[in-house]
């Protein structure tokens, strides 16, 4: 036993370049580290805490605030490889967006609108790596940048307005399917857009991200795709004023 010891303490004081084959130190890739990537813990908690209309149970969520951290640096210390899937890394950045507004708001609940924290998408507070981003980054600089525009419908800004938080995680599997039903779900909902035969009142985000929705066409041809009744192309369109109050269950 004592050879043995000796024998190693010799080796770990020599330089890696002289070291046997078989006793090399094999470096852990990104890839090996996504094995232990699980949406289920974010799955769990939206479950637990998030209606089918999309509002918080804030409260409920402070509680489970620790198994929330441990999911966030879970996904912070796994970041995107680049030979990831374009559905793997859009799942995980809709996730990490998610679940980081939801800590945001907890880690200044009570509040009565996300509006009410200072640049509240500028705040470089998401591990990520070895280094902190903020949702704006997310957002702006990944997620817009993959053109799709249903991401919009996906990310949630904690606000009534807002598309709502779905109560349940993105997969990888079921992706497409989940973005479409966001898409047709935020469309179609009239507390959301008014839309009749002949005046279109439609959510603000059509207005800010327009430029989004009509990389293919135009944004009423966008939303053809996704109305229970198609609109014409010539429709007068307004946008409907915002409402940033908090999406809490009351």
């Amino acid at each position: 036993m004592l050879r043995i010891s000796t024998l190693l303490l010799f080796l770990l004081l020599q330089p890696a370049s002289l070291w046997p084959d078989s006793v090399a130190i094999v470096p852990i890739t990104n890839e090996q580290n996504c094995a232990s990537l699980d949406h289920n813990i974010w799955d769990r908690l939206l479950n637990s805490f998030v209606d089918d209309n999309g509002n918080v149970n804030y409260i409920g969520f402070k509680k489970e605030s620790g198994t929330l951290n441990r999911y966030l640096e879970q996904l912070g210390s796994n970041t995107v490889n680049e030979d990831w899937s374009r559905e793997k890394k859009l799942t995980y950045y809709i996730n990490l967006y998610n679940a980081a507004t939801v800590k945001l708001i907890l880690d200044n609940y009570p509040l009565a609108s996300i509006t009410d924290i200072p640049k509240p998408w500028d705040k470089k507070c998401i591990k990520y790596g070895g280094e902190l981003i903020s949702l704006g980054e997310i957002e702006h600089k990944i997620l817009r940048k993959m053109n799709e525009p249903r991401i919009h419908f996906a990310i949630n800004c904690a606000s009534f307005s807002c598309p709502k938080l779905l109560n349940a995680a993105y997969t990888e599997d079921k992706l497409d399917k989940q973005l479409d039903m966001a898409a047709k779900d935020f469309i179609n909902d009239p507390s959301r857009n008014i839309i009749s035969e002949n005046k279109v009142q439609l959510s603000r985000i059509f207005k800010w991200y327009k430029k989004d929705f009509e990389k293919n066409g135009s944004l009423i041809s966008y939303l053809n795709q996704y109305l229970k009744s198609s609109i014409s192309p010539d429709t007068k369109i307004e946008y409907i004023k915002y409402n940033w109050s908090l999406n809490e269950i009351k």
